[in-house]
Formats: structure tokens, sequence, C-alpha cells
């Protein structure tokens, strides 16, 4: 075997590799020009990961469903301050509610009322950013929960005449080869995406059997087996009382098989092919979708190569090892996981194990690194109540940034492969890594050194409202042209410049709830315009179908009390469910400081607009043209403006002068005046006059029919958490029923400095087992949880 590293040798020192090795030039360049091809792409490819976290899994209707959004850097798990958005549906078939939650330094909290119109059934949550909408949607934060109506009856289930069971076999590498052995690995799911146990064997045509294999985790696991010439393979399978028949994946006549064997402090990647020629030259690349950790090549003697891959090369996590041949192509990948030094370890415990009705409960915290120094960490806490319907989830979010977030498709119980650093675990996990199979992760663009064009931008300071303008007489797009966006509630003031596909983009701040937008154009110069609002949320889809929810007629009683429960609790805690945190509202507008600021009640009131700008504004004039009214502003140093100033009432442009001019002046409380030339985005004011009602409403005067008004949502109100206390006798003894079941909900429990944090709630009247969960991320991308469980009689 002959193997080199190379490292973008200069042109003397390829040439003695060439002459060394047997290498012609172009093959001495392959591998330098791989490694920078991925470095470049990796610059520009900046990947967010999100992590959710709910107060549980189950809900039902009339059910709050609290959340916490965690957004790292893909690269290190680290929080991410980059999107101020999320975008977070709740998925059936389509979206049937659905929120933007603002984010500040990565994380974001809210909240969802779940309506009395959903139907039984699970349902998948999402969170992504407009970033991550470059992207694949495989890779947004998908999650799956149950939400039961206690006022509809259960679906009917079809009668099933035939289990189904989904059985797939995934070559090490990705490819079978005749003649050269190789191992594969298997999948065994349910209807429910869930694992199954299973036994099997593969046959040829003749019946015989060539290979035994039998599950080891989770319906995971794997055997060898050498496919030979002219023979036809299947697979047996033994599931339950089933038996399935499965063709194995197509066996190729020529090409190469690649086999990873740990070696404690190495992996040894040894290639066979079926071109045995001295002269093909192999490289490895290893990459963790970030950075290239290896490089390597070698050359095929007598139809093998071996590469020896330093585990310390490797970052924690998942690393793809892709094998390409002397023509670029990459032509076998293979996934290795190495498992995180870096863990947040959570401490935590209450003043006590068992609780009576009503009484107060002390949760103390401790975070710190697995050395036992303090570690502060950004965490999110939920306390609920355990029965059949609910019990404790099994994915966390080390699970999810170290595994789940980096894999296509579902993994079940991700803990498992972090925690169980054993023979069976690490047998396991390799086994969870072949089930991958060929990632095929995209090198096309990345060999051919291709720029990625994004067509969504990272939402810097709030929602970016999206919209098309559209030629009205041609119905195309319409380039070039300045747009203006007023959001009603709070008079803020967004232009935008459509671009070549007339997409026009309006960067808005601190918009908050369901308010009024009005777009459009300059009417006078701009009338055959209509702008068209597009909706930012997300029509890409994972593949893969939601199991269907089973509900057994032994958890009737405890619906119906539970349901009973919550019904309770709504009525009698109505108003305290409904309280929402006021929404921060930017009042400084576009323009910021006026030059002068004119207080109309502190002048002589005049019935008409024309005689107020005449008579009491300084610097400015009332012009008449071709017998049409005009106004124009002189600067301080007596330079007149070209061309009229942007006029604005409550926020809002009038580009009609004659409407400026009828507007009542005894319904104006203030005037704003900019006395010089403006610059805001594309657009170029000649000053800015800006007529502020008392009712803030601007009701007098009538848009421009051309202009489109629409209700849109903006971030997500804050709703507060109920949490009752009872420090008093006169409310412990109070007659009014307290139902909760979760008892406690905090999305900002951080840990100081010191890595410590104390927590308080009180108990409700409900007795039964409640589970405490507490998640979450420190500084240096340390992510952990814990979970433990007490008690409260009556």
């Amino acid at each position: 075997m002959i193997r080199t590293k190379i490292c973008k040798p200069g042109r003397a020192l390829a040439a003695m590799i060439c002459f060394m090795f047997g290498l012609n030039t172009s093959q001495a360049q392959v591998l330098p020009g791989l490694q920078n091809n991925f470095t470049a792409w990796q610059k520009a490819n900046l990947q967010e990961k999100i992590y959710v976290h709910t107060d549980k899994n189950f809900y039902l209707t009339g059910e709050i469903l609290w959340f916490k959004i965690y957004n790292t850097d893909g690269s290190s798990n680290k929080m991410l301050d980059l999107s101020k958005v999320v975008y977070y549906p709740i998925i059936q078939h389509n979206a049937i509610m659905q929120a933007k939650i603002a984010l500040n330094q990565g994380a974001g909290s809210g909240s969802f009322y779940i309506p009395f119109s959903l139907s039984n059934g699970n349902y998948q949550l999402r969170a992504y950013t407009n970033w991550m909408k470059n992207f694949e949607a495989d890779y947004f934060f998908q999650k799956q929960i149950t939400i039961v109506n206690p006022v509809k009856p259960p679906d009917a289930q079809p009668i099933q005449q035939k289990v189904d069971y989904d059985v797939q076999f995934f070559p090490e590498g990705g490819h079978l080869v005749k003649g050269l052995g190789s191992k594969i690995a298997f999948k065994i799911t349910g209807t429910d995406g869930k694992g199954l146990a299973g036994t099997g064997i593969v046959i040829n045509q003749q019946n015989d059997t060539v290979a035994r294999f039998k599950s080891l985790k989770f319906g995971i696991g794997s055997f060898t087996f050498t496919p030979l010439p002219q023979t036809t393979y299947k697979a047996a399978i033994k599931v339950n009382d089933a038996l399935v028949i499965k063709e194995l994946p197509e066996v190729n006549e020529s090409g190469y098989v690649m086999h990873a064997t740990d070696h404690d402090g190495t992996w040894d990647v040894a290639v066979q092919g079926t071109d045995s020629k001295q002269s093909s030259v192999l490289y490895l690349i290893v990459h963790n979708r970030h950075a290239i950790k290896s490089a390597e090549s070698a050359q095929l003697v007598n139809g093998t190569v071996h590469f020896n891959v330093d585990k310390r090369k490797l970052d924690e996590g998942i690393s793809y090892f892709t094998l390409f041949d002397d023509q670029q192509r990459p032509i076998s990948e293979r996934l290795i996981f190495k498992r995180p030094d870096r863990k947040l370890v959570i401490n935590a415990n209450v003043d006590d194990q068992l609780y009576s009705t009503r009484k107060k409960v002390s949760l103390t915290i401790s975070t710190h690194d697995k050395s036992n120094k303090n570690l502060p960490a950004n965490l999110s806490v939920s306390v609920f109540r355990a029965d059949s319907l609910q019990k404790e989830n099994t994915e966390h979010i080390a699970g999810y940034l170290w595994l789940s977030g980096d894999i296509k498709g579902h993994i079940e119980s991700p803990d498992y492969y972090l925690e169980q650093n054993n023979e069976e675990g690490n047998q396991a996990l390799d086994n969870l890594m072949l089930s991958q199979g060929w990632t095929q992760f995209d090198w096309t663009k990345i060999l051919a050194g291709d720029t990625h064009h994004f067509s969504f931008i990272p939402e810097y300071t709030g929602p970016v409202i999206t919209g098309n303008l559209v030629n009205t007489l041609t119905n195309k797009p319409a380039p070039n042209i300045i747009a203006y966006l007023t959001i009603a509630g709070n008079h803020q003031l967004y232009t935008a410049k459509s671009d070549s596909t007339g997409r026009l983009l309006f960067n808005t701040k601190n918009f908050c709830g369901l308010n009024e937008i009005i777009t459009q154009t300059k009417w006078g110069q701009d009338s055959t315009y209509r702008v068209d609002i597009v909706s930012p949320f997300s029509e890409q889809y994972s593949p893969g179908l939601l199991p269907p929810l089973n509900l057994g007629a032994d958890l009737k009683n405890v619906l119906i009390s539970n349901s009973l429960n919550m019904q309770v609790q709504n009525i009698f805690a109505a108003k305290q469910l409904k309280q929402f945190s006021d929404p921060v509202i930017d009042s400084v507008l576009f323009y910021g400081k006026p030059t002068y600021t004119y207080k109309l009640d502190d002048y002589t009131r005049f019935t008409a607009m024309q005689e107020v700008i005449h008579e009491y504004v300084r610097l400015m004039g009332v012009t008449s043209e071709h017998g049409k009214l005009g106004i124009r502003i002189t600067t301080d140093n007596k330079t007149m403006l070209p061309g009229q100033p942007l006029v604005m009432l409550d926020g809002k442009p009038i580009f009609d002068v004659d409407k400026a001019f009828s507007i009542d002046p005894l319904k104006v409380k203030k005037l704003d005046v900019v006395s010089t030339k403006y610059i805001y985005g594309p657009a170029i004011f000649n000053g800015v006059l800006n007529f502020t009602t008392y009712s803030g409403l601007s009701t007098n005067i009538e848009l421009d029919p051309r202009a489109v008004v629409l209700d849109y949502e903006g971030l997500q109100l804050q709703r507060k958490f109920y949490s009752p206390v009872y420090d008093s006798a006169q409310q412990t003894d109070s007659s009014i029923p307290d139902f909760r079941n979760v008892l406690y909900w905090n999305p900002k429990a951080d840990t100081d400095p010191l890595g410590q944090n104390k927590l308080t709630f009180y108990t409700s009247d409900k007795p039964g087992q409640y589970i405490v969960i507490i998640e979450g991320i420190a500084q240096g991308g340390e992510a952990g949880s814990k979970s433990f469980i007490f008690e409260v009689r009556k």
C-alpha cells in the first residue's frame, strides 16, 4: 500500500510527490483541491441547529403547551445569537397552529392554547429559522406530541388485515459488490416508527442459508456477508409472529467496499476494490459537515488499501468518512460517532420527597462540568403530573444536539447511545451509524466550487416581511421599485426596493402581536403596481407519516378524570390563564429625533391644515403649481429642498398632498418635522412631516385604493405562567379548586456565575407522582438534562 498526505504543495513539492509515488500532477492536486473547496463551502454555510423543550408530550384540548427554544451553532452546539425569529408550527397533514417566536441571545419561549376544534391524534412540532429554510427540512427541529380531544369520540380505527413491518438494509460504505465481503446493517420498525426485535437469515436462489442475523437494540443490528457472482439473495425476517421477505440491496458487478474497525486509538478503514491496478488512487476525506479533520490519499495494492485515522483528530459527535476515486467522485461513505467529552452536569433536588397539597416546594439546582467546575447555564424547568398518559420523555437536549439533529429521520432513545459506554452500547452505536446508509452529503456543488445561492436571509432584528411586487398591467414582477410598509399598531414605517424578481424584504423590529399592515408604492409615479405579501412559514416537509393514535379502553377513566380537572381549572383560573406580558414597543420612529416638534395645543387653532403650515411651521411653505398645492421645506441654512417631502399621518405615508391638506387640524395632536434630506434604506426623502392624531388611528384619511391592507401576525405575545402562591392560611384554606397538572414551568431558570439557582412553587390539589425535568446549555456548548420524581399526597 502507498499512502500520502497532501497539504497545499507547491509546484516543486508536487513534482517530487509525483515522482516518488507514481502520481501524475493532476492526482497530486486533487486532495488540496477537495480541501479548499470544502473549506470555502463551509465558510458560506453557517448551520443553525434548534432544540425545543416542551413542558410535556401529552395534551388535552383546552390545555396550554409551553415551550423553550434553544438556537445553537451547528458546529459547536454553543448558543448562537444570529436569528431573532423562530417559526414554530404544529402540523398534522398541514399546519393547524403556528407562531413566530422572538429570540434573544439564542433563546426564546412561548405557548399555544390547544383549541377544542382539534381532533385526536399525533401531531408534529417543527421549529426553524428563516436562514434554515435554505437547507433541507430534514434538519428542522421535529418532535411528536399527542393531543386528545375529550369531547370528540376517538377516530374509528381501520381494520388492519395485516401488520406491516418495515425492514431496511444498509451496506457499510453504501454498496454491495460481488466477491467482496461487506458488513450490512439492518433496521426493523413497526407502523409507529419504533424499532422491533427480530431475527433473520439470508438465502440464495437455491434457498441455501448464507448468513444469519439478530437485532441488538431498537430493532437495529448488523452482520457480515459476501455476495457471489451469478447469485441472487433475499432475507427472511421473523418479527413477532410474522415472517417478512425482503430483497437485499442491489449487488454491483464492480466497485469498492469500505469497512471501518475501531482499534483503540485509531479507526482502520479498509477499502477493497475490484480494480486491482497499481495506479488506482483513492482519497479519504474525514469531516463533520463543518470542517475537514483528516485528508489522505493512497494507492490500491492488489485491490486493497488501508487508511488509519487518529481518533484524536475527530471532533465530538458525528464524523463522515468519504472515499473519492481519482476522478474526485464520491464512491463510498461511512459515519463514525465520538461520544462527547463536554457535558453539562445538572444536580437538582427538592427539599422533601413527599408533600401534601398546596405546600411550598423548594427546588435547588447546580450546574457544573464533569470535573466538578461550576458552569453557569441557560436552563428551562418543567414539573408535571405523571400518569398512564403522560410519562417522562426519553429524548433530551444532549441526545438531540449530538445525534438526532445531525441525522435525517427519527432516532429512538438517543440518550441511550450517549450514556451506555459499554460493549453493548458501543456496538449499538456503531449499528446506528451503519443504519444511516449513505447520507448522500451533497458534494456536487462543493467539488464544482459553486457558491450557494441563498433565498432566505437571517433575520437579524426581527421578522422580515416578504412581498412580491407585480405590475398589474403585465402581471409580471416589477424590479427596482421602492415600496412602503406601515405597521398600524406602532406607527413604524419600513421601506424596501424590489429585486430583479420583484421580491421585497421589509426588515421589521419589535413587531409583536396581531396588527394591521399597509403596503403601497408611491402611487403618483408607481400607480400600476401591486404588493402581494408572502407567508414566511416553510412549505418544505420531511418525508414520513405520523403514526396513528391508538387509545386503549383502559385509558378511559384517566382521560375522563384529566378532562374534568382541565375544565375546572379553566373555569376557576380563566383570568390568570389569559395574562400576557406587555410587548416591547419601539416608540421612536425611523427618523429618530425630529428637527422640530409642534404640539398644536400650544398654538392658535386653525380649521384648515394649510393655515397651520403657513402660520406657524417655520422653514416650510405651501406652493401652488398648475393649480395643485404642494409643500416645500427649507433647511436651516436657507436652502430649499427639491421636490415634495414625505408626508405621513400616524406613520402612514400620504403621497397625495391634497389629502394632506384635507387633514382636520383639530384631530391632530402634534407635528414632527425633519427639515433635512433623509435617507432611509433605498428611499431618499426631501424632509419628513409626520402628523400624529389624538387617536393614533388616522381614520379621517382615505387610503389609496391600490394600497394593500391586511391583518398580519408579528412575534407571539408572552403568556404568563399561572403559579398560585399558598403562603397564608387564608390562601391555603381557599375553596377555589386548584387542579393544575403542570405545577411549574420556567423557561428562564438560568444558574448564576457560580452555577447555582433556587426556585420555589406550590403543589396543587391533585395527588400523585410529579416529574421534574431540567434541560439546558452552558456557554461552551455543554448540554445536559436532569429528571427526578417527588410525590404529593392529600
